[in-house]
């Protein structure tokens, strides 16, 4: 395949591995470690809405709608214990995927009531984010796709992100 060849998706990819890996594939679940199963209960189920699929007094699975776990945690090795320090190598942030622009609006519209700070916001072209921390510092990106007939692109196809503001009065009104 060429480096010109377009995905599913039609986005022409940067660089084409020589044995590229299927285009099915997906991220299933991320498995997190926490200090606290209570606190990242309390954020992740009663803020964010997840439903509980499975607790245990050191770990916790969550999911949307029925998967058998989006996100898992556990504090096998972990319990008690802090963030890693700035300047270390790990997770930048995971990135949950909303629906539509209004399901991000909900989203951001509990973080609001619940009073959890955001760390940042930003309209991709490809995707609206909010930025923010979960309970024990892991970075998390709210987000939601625009259609990807809507993704900017430049002349061979290939992405272009830009980074403008995003509109937090408009996404409030949306998630009403």
């Amino acid at each position: 395949m060429s480096s010109q060849t377009k995905t599913p998706t039609g986005v022409g990819p940067l660089e084409r591995s020589e044995r590229p890996i299927d285009p099915a594939v997906n991220i299933g679940h991320v498995h997190l470690k926490t200090a606290d199963i209570d606190r990242v209960h309390h954020f992740y189920v009663d803020i964010l809405g997840f439903d509980v699929v499975w607790r245990h007094p050191t770990a916790l699975f969550i999911s949307a709608g029925g998967y058998h776990h989006h996100l898992g945690f556990n504090t096998w090795e972990s319990k008690g214990g802090s963030p890693p320090p700035p300047g270390t190598t790990g997770l930048y942030h995971v990135a949950i995927r909303y629906p539509t622009r209004a399901a991000l609006g909900d989203a951001f519209r509990r973080l609001v009531a619940a009073e959890w700070p955001l760390d940042g916001f930003n309209d991709h072209g490809t995707h609206e984010a909010l930025y923010l921390r979960d309970p024990d510092g892991n970075g998390l990106e709210l987000c939601w796709d625009r259609p990807e007939d809507q993704w900017p692109r430049d002349a061979e196809g290939r992405l272009t992100f830009s980074n403008h503001n995003l509109d937090l009065e408009g996404l409030l009104k949306d998630g009403a």
